[in-house]
């Protein structure tokens, strides 16, 4: 008798759970996709509620002289990637964060069954720029962000970035390998030039970096990058992913003869530290900064803004194959 009572109360909690989700879902605006102006989109899936979440900077719905006045991280909802609601703030800079600038290309992974932000923050602080440089270089880093939850709040283990204080560093990644987690980040055109891919190993709850950067890779490695300003090569929103043959690939974006555009790398021994080969391009036609999601139907989804220039960017989602331990475009999702 007393199971049959612990059984009902039990179903009793999950419905009033399912219905607390369902209303709260609810009261959120609802926005088909192609209405959310976004930047470096960044979707993670839950199972269980079989939900996708989707993050982005909260400059992305904000006019233009507001856009650097009002940083924060926000994260909407969706069932089917097309029609999402939101959105919700996930972080905040609040008075004495070292950050009161910018922020750029959120993601978050989760690890050891925790969620973890990894975004790119920015403060007025000036760096020394080490290549010739019309603009002021502000001191700018990803840090790495913890909560409970995908919707956060997420919470800063340290009032500093996990990159070097004095880089210019921005679009960190998670990448764990043999049990040991590192971030992958890009160190800025606009401090030295020719950009570069680098690597950190982290703790191992993500705290803080334990090892100094190695260079992965630099811009003008890949024959497909071209300058901008000043001849800079840029590097931009690295993400890397294993196909089902054990290669691991590594997918980045910087400007080529079409404006931005998305390019892939591929370790030579199948290992984060390389060395690193650059391959062909994925996507050419001035869109990038790309994630690689797998649907909840299995299908493999290369996500990404379109086109580079603000206001009109907008996420675009294209089936992936694999092809030969390579990564080769298809066809529009929608």
């Amino acid at each position: 008798m007393k199971f049959r009572i612990a059984c009902f109360l039990l179903l009793m909690l999950f419905f009033i759970s399912s219905c607390i989700q369902k209303q709260a879902t609810s009261t959120l605006k609802s926005w088909d996709i192609n209405e959310i102006r976004i930047r470096d989109p960044f979707i993670i899936k839950d199972a269980d509620a079989k939900k996708y979440y989707m993050y982005a900077q909260k400059g992305n719905r904000m006019e233009r002289e507001e856009w650097d006045r009002i940083p924060g991280v926000e994260v909407y909802e969706s069932s089917d990637l097309r029609t999402w609601y939101g959105p919700v703030e996930v972080f905040a800079f609040s008075g004495g964060f070292w950050a009161d600038y910018q922020v750029w290309a959120p993601e978050v992974h989760v690890y050891q069954d925790k969620f973890y932000l990894f975004a790119t923050f920015s403060s007025r602080d000036t760096l020394e720029a080490l290549s010739p440089v019309d603009f002021k270089l502000p001191r700018r880093g990803t840090q790495v962000l913890l909560a409970d939850k995908p919707i956060g709040p997420f919470e800063p283990f340290d009032n500093k970035p996990h990159t070097p204080w004095n880089w210019s560093s921005l679009d960190g990644t998670l990448w764990v390998e043999d049990g040991i987690p590192y971030m992958v980040f890009c160190h800025e055109w606009t401090q030295i030039q020719n950009g570069s891919m680098e690597l950190v190993q982290l703790a191992d709850d993500l705290s803080k970096p334990v090892t100094e950067p190695v260079t992965l890779f630099h811009a003008g490695d890949a024959e497909w990058v071209r300058g901008v300003s000043n001849d800079g090569k840029v590097t931009d929103g690295c993400f890397l992913y294993k196909t089902k043959g054990g290669q691991l690939i590594m997918i980045w974006s910087s400007f080529g003869e079409n404006q931005y555009a998305i390019g892939q790398a591929v370790s030579e021994n199948g290992k984060v530290a390389g060395p690193w080969i650059q391959s062909d391009l994925i996507f050419n036609e001035n869109g990038g900064h790309g994630m690689i999601l797998e649907t909840f139907e299995g299908e493999l989804l290369l996500v990404f803004h379109q086109p580079n220039s603000s206001p009109k960017e907008r996420a675009q989602f294209y089936r992936l194959t694999e092809v030969d331990n390579r990564l080769v475009l298809g066809e529009k999702y929608f």
